[in-house]
């Protein structure tokens, strides 16, 4: 801690990677009051710094089941992304586990009333220049709008606190800091209002001489873009899934009218409009001359968004943590495929992609519906047969055979190959083996096992397709708690560093985190332009296939809520978008209703000379044992905290 510098000068990357502990824990190592905090201008941005840290950000260093900025001793338990708690992937030890179950609470009181004591100290502190005083000012309703946001879409209604509550000295004094829950539409109307104080103060751009990654006028745009499209959903569909109880009563959660709906649509609309027209900001390579340019360029905005400016509107940045242990991020020491793992971690290759979202990706057949028709497995077309468990499919079904793992997954979506570890693909100069069996050239099946067998040409072919696990990065040691493989046959791409190789220990990884861009605003407003009838639908048709055609597509689709809603799946795929969308459009419990996700096994068929690949469609061996996956329609709203004390209405259900 003795060489943290907060002070917002030269670049912000230290203020935005300071570790998770609160400003108030600092003060006997920093030797600094909290008076002296307050008192000054320096101490003032040093809370700043604490501030910007204390941001709900669902990054890198967020944990669904811990929550925000965690680092050091608490990841190092394998590798989690709220994204896996969706249809879009799985990990090994989610075990008995319900989606939606472990999300984390967010009740941010504590660093509200910091943030509060911020807003009211700056208004007096002298040495500030005006056009400062207004800047400060308003990254603290930014900051203040981000944490109400993320408690919102997490409770419902939640108090609103202002002003900072001083101590009581009486029963009568203690009994008025109890401030009861607003209702959720007061609640989503206070973060809106928060987000049009930032933006009138915050300036179109931050420059290194005071702070680069500090947020600007267009950063409050995207924050209220998306807040404004999560209440407009919840407000058209929260009756998808009715509760019942006194928090419904009391319209806390839930109780909002069409108008409403209409309402947060259109002030979507105008800020998603606000950014594309005003903020100068455009899609990263958007004309790539082939597929595989279009794929570089998606994987490259990711890898390495420093390059990507032009798209990027807010991200969070860091420093190398190995040494420290706390100021980076573990992305790659965790979610590299068995094959190039780093270091001795035996956590790696934790997120699985699921098939469902692999699906999902179209080819480039362009024919003007954007109907993907997802990976072709059989010679008879049928592609919803899944077996119960892969190692009991049935080898006499007509399996389509290619020569090599890659080659089902060729003329894919650039999107597809840029985002996601495919069998066969080449991964840091290895060709990614994701075998999970084979068939003996007298049709038995050897599945997830080290068995070998002879093939037709009289060579040995193995199981895992190779004598060693070293050179598998599929399906090996299904079940073992020391399982380090991919267990749907595929592995995460996006974000990953392939040029560069980070140190084998915990926060090694610097890539930033993008949080908001222009390709979300895009789609934020062609879903809220076709949902409300208001905005331009012409506009929402070429938002939507601007993304697209950077994705190497040559033809254009109608922008029908379907073909939007897809497109956000596989142009936001792993950015924690998936989860909200699912809750703000109260789909999940619809998603999620004893459901086992899906996965594909690759299985060298030898009774082919010389053997070829099949491809096995079939479910989640995790969901199978776990009676499939539910969602429990209460869990839209989180249980609120510490009632007993606070004496707050209780959500539904609990």
């Amino acid at each position: 801690m003795k060489n943290r510098i907060f002070g917002i000068s030269a670049t912000l990357i230290l203020l935005l990677s300071t570790s998770c502990h609160s400003i108030m824990d600092i003060q006997p190592l920093d030797k600094i009051t909290g008076e002296q905090l307050f008192s000054d201008v320096a101490g003032l941005k040093t809370v700043l710094a604490n501030v910007y840290n204390n941001l709900p950000i669902e990054d890198f260093d967020f944990d669904p089941r811990l929550g925000y900025n965690f680092h050091g001793e608490q990841n190092s338990d394998g590798g989690w992304s709220i994204t896996q708690l969706t249809d879009h992937a799985v990990i090994h030890n989610l075990r008995g586990t319900q989606p939606g179950a472990e999300i984390v609470s967010f009740w941010a009181y504590s660093d509200l009333r910091q943030l509060n004591t911020f807003l009211e100290t700056v208004k007096n502190v002298e040495g500030l220049k005006d056009e400062e005083r207004a800047r400060l000012e308003a990254e603290g309703h930014f900051a203040r709008a981000y944490m109400y946001f993320a408690m919102v879409r997490r409770y419902g209604g939640v108090p609103i606190i202002t002003e900072v509550q001083k101590s009581p000295t009486t029963p009568e004094e203690e009994q008025a800091l109890r401030v009861p829950r607003s209702t959720e539409k007061e609640t989503w109307d206070f973060v809106l209002s928060e987000c049009d104080l930032a933006i009138a103060g915050l300036p179109d751009k931050s420059n290194s001489s005071d702070g680069a990654l500090r947020a600007t006028k267009w950063a409050a745009y995207a924050l209220k873009s998306r807040a404004a499209l999560h209440a407009a959903s919840v407000a058209k569909y929260w009756d998808k899934a009715p509760l019942i109880g006194e928090a419904v009563d009391a319209k806390l959660v839930g109780g909002m009218t069409s108008a409403d709906a209409n309402n947060y649509y259109k002030q979507c609309i105008d800020a998603s409009k606000a950014i594309i027209d005003n903020s100068g900001k455009t899609l990263y390579k958007p004309n790539p001359s082939t597929v595989e340019e279009a794929a570089k360029n998606f994987q490259t905005m990711f890898e390495d968004p420093s390059k990507a400016d032009e798209e990027v509107i807010f991200k969070k940045a860091y420093i190398d943590g190995s040494s420290t242990q706390r100021q980076g991020h573990s992305t790659d020491m965790q979610f590299n495929p068995n094959q190039t793992k780093i270091g001795s971690y035996y956590m790696s290759g934790r997120f699985s992609v699921s098939l469902n979202i692999v699906d999902l990706f179209e080819d480039y057949t362009d024919d003007g519906t954007g109907n993907n028709i997802g990976i072709k497995t059989r010679s008879d077309g049928v592609e919803d047969d899944y077996a119960m468990r892969a190692r009991d499919f049935d080898v006499s079904k007509p399996y389509i055979h290619y020569a090599t793992q890659y080659d089902v997954f060729k003329d894919m979506d650039a999107r597809l190959l840029a985002s996601v570890i495919v069998p066969g693909s080449t991964w840091k100069n290895t060709v990614i083996n994701m075998q999970g069996g084979l068939i003996t050239s007298d049709g038995k099946r050897m599945m997830f096992t080290d068995g070998s067998a002879k093939g037709l040409d009289g060579k040995d072919y193995y199981a895992y397709g190779a004598s060693s696990l070293n050179d598998c990065s599929g399906f090996g040691n299904l079940g073992q708690e020391d399982e380090n493989f991919s267990i749907s046959g595929f592995s995460l791409k996006k974000f990953l560093q392939e040029a560069k190789t980070v140190a084998g220990v915990f926060n090694s990884s610097t890539q930033d985190f993008i949080d908001f861009r222009l390709g979300e605003i895009y789609l934020n407003y062609a879903e809220a332009a076709i949902e409300s009838g208001q905005g331009d639908a012409a506009l929402a048709k070429t938002y939507l296939n601007a993304l697209r055609k950077r994705a190497g597509h040559k033809d254009e689709i109608p922008a029908t809520l379907d073909n939007i809603l897809k497109e956000r799946q596989v142009e936001l795929a792993f950015e924690g978008q998936r989860y909200w969308d699912l809750i703000r459009r109260r789909d999940y419990h619809q998603v999620f209703n004893s459901t086992y996700r899906k996965i594909l096994v690759p299985v060298l068929d030898l009774r082919e000379n010389p053997p070829q690949y099949i491809f096995v469609r079939a479910y989640s061996y995790l969901d199978v044992d776990a009676g499939g996956r539910t969602f429990n329609p209460r869990t839209y709203y989180l249980s609120i905290p510490g009632i007993a004390t606070n004496k707050l209405i209780q959500n539904p259900g609990y």
